[in-house]
């Protein structure tokens, strides 16, 4: 099998370590690995599969004789794409930058991988909220259309990177030992203001943009109906900050053009690629971010009719954000480009 010489971009990050596990998890076919990050954190050494990999400054010149460039997200993605996409790479980006760039294809290989053509050197993640959400609505959407989606998210704190899981755990100790609390991250460290998450929940992630809504509920409606090629679904979204570490959990509300079954969609989404039903209620069966964490698949169950309006199902929806929901999602595009020859 031909290899591929791969570079990261955010190597020392959470998103960066999990392609690493994903690389050597998945037997992914690299020749030559470069690991990039930024000046701050250039110099680390990295053991990886039986080597010391030295982590690299990015510069322009980074991706020279690069063939994929995994980018872990970041406001690096915006300096950076141009340059490795000039130098002959093609870009995978798990940031936001370009997903709603109408020349920029937003991909889940399960759900829209014929946009994976498209490509003119730079392909994009989607939101791991929305990554999630479309997994488990795909199969359903396919067999009976889907006319509004009414979705709450329960994201975990590792969304927003590894210093709110270290505040979440400093505030439980604090808690624990009757301390003070500090709050320096949630809703966002940008933000003026900070909640405790220990104990709470947060009904606020990223900033508010137009009528009040975030810009993450707003990244689900838009990413969503450019994934599904479909700007007629309506879509509301809700997204929520809660207490622990790994997995976001969604409530998925969604109203049909025809009538679909709680059986018939328990069956599609029991043999659709990438998803587990776990669906017993008699058992109390259902899906957790306890058992979730670290799997690569998204697990849906609670399906049951919405009887309040004539085409509805109700969903829960779990799954790991940094797997699924970031760098697996994106190392899937690229195991899709070199079973395709699209490299």
């Amino acid at each position: 099998m031909k290899k591929y010489n791969v570079a990261i971009l955010g190597a020392t990050g959470a998103v960066g370590q999990e392609f690493l596990d994903l690389i050597e998890e998945r037997n992914f076919p690299f020749d030559n690995l470069k690991l990039l990050a930024s000046k701050r954190s250039a110099g680390k050494i990295i053991p990886f599969m039986g080597k010391d990999y030295i982590v690299e400054e990015a510069t322009d010149d980074s991706f020279k004789n690069i063939d994929i460039a995994l980018f872990a997200g970041g406001s690096a993605s915006t300096k950076f794409a141009p340059a490795a996409v000039k130098c002959g790479a093609v870009v995978i980006d798990n940031s936001s930058a370009f997903r709603m760039d109408p020349t920029v294809p937003l991909v889940v290989p399960e759900v829209n991988p014929e946009a994976i053509r498209q490509h003119k050197g730079i392909i994009a993640n989607p939101n791991c909220s929305t990554i999630i959400m479309a997994m488990a609505l795909k199969p359903l959407y396919d067999q009976a259309k889907i006319k509004r989606i009414v979705v709450s998210t329960y994201q975990a704190v590792s969304g927003a990177g590894k210093e709110a899981i270290d505040e979440l755990s400093n505030q439980v100790q604090a808690v624990v030992e009757n301390r003070p609390v500090e709050a320096n991250i949630l809703p966002s460290a940008s933000l003026p203001k900070h909640y405790q998450i220990a104990f709470n929940i947060i009904p606020h992630i990223d900033v508010f943009v137009e009528d009040n809504y975030t810009k993450e509920e707003m990244k689900m409606v838009h990413e969503t109906h450019k994934i599904f090629n479909d700007y007629k679904i309506g879509i509301t979204a809700t997204t929520v900050r809660v207490p622990i570490y790994r997995s976001h959990s969604e409530s998925i509300n969604v109203e049909f053009e025809e009538t679909i079954s709680v059986d018939q969609a328990k069956e599609l989404l029991a043999n659709f690629p990438g998803v587990i039903l776990q669906d017993n209620p008699a058992e109390m069966v259902y899906p957790m971010p306890l058992f979730t964490s670290n799997q690569n698949e998204v697990f849906v169950g609670r399906i049951r009719k919405d009887n309040s309006v004539p085409h509805g199902l109700n969903l829960w929806v779990v799954g790991d954000q940094i797997r699924k929901g970031a760098a697996l999602n994106a190392l899937q595009i690229a195991e899709y480009m070199i079973e395709h020859n699209l490299l």
